[in-house]
């Protein structure tokens, strides 16, 4: 069933319309190699091969090197970071998330490189003891066959 498709409640005659899916992301040639490795549960990063600097997104112009031609490979990184900031998100601004708010987006600084940064779902629920500095890890929420989003969860000691 799509998310314009209707169903019909058997007390209530009258159509109930389904609940629109989540927005998947849609790739390009150069965000591909990032969500085919999401799809299997890695988070890589792209990289430039002439000076090691990390970015996300893919840069056209290197902030390491400047070079207006940037070599980019993909590397995976280890996920793990630091709570730089959060917010609650408390209204649905895209259709398919109205049944998880609250929820609470996380910036994350990965280890791999200062500023170095993420946005992500905090798994952990919009209850959770939050605190800058905390530490997190990448987990991965599958939206669909082939389809995941990296997301956050705390890592208690």
């Amino acid at each position: 069933m799509t998310a314009c498709e209707q169903t019909t409640d058997v007390a209530n005659p009258l159509p109930v319309p389904s609940a629109p899916a989540k927005p998947v992301p849609v790739p390009d040639d150069r965000s591909a190699a990032y969500w085919a490795a999401a799809a299997q549960h890695t988070l890589v990063i792209a990289r430039c091969t002439r000076c090691g600097r990390y970015a996300l997104p893919p840069p056209l112009v290197c902030t390491g090197c400047l070079t207006y031609e940037p070599e980019l490979e993909y590397a995976p990184v280890s996920g793990q970071g630091t709570v730089r900031s959060w917010t609650v998100m408390r209204d649905a601004f895209l259709p398919g998330f109205q049944a998880d708010v609250p929820f609470v987006l996380v910036d994350v600084e990965l280890d791999e490189e200062p500023e170095l940064r993420i946005i992500g779902r905090l798994v952990d629920g919009p209850d959770a003891e939050l605190h800058l500095g905390d530490r997190v890890s990448v987990v991965f929420d599958d939206l669909g066959p082939g389809v995941a989003v990296p997301a956050f969860e705390l890592v208690r000691a």
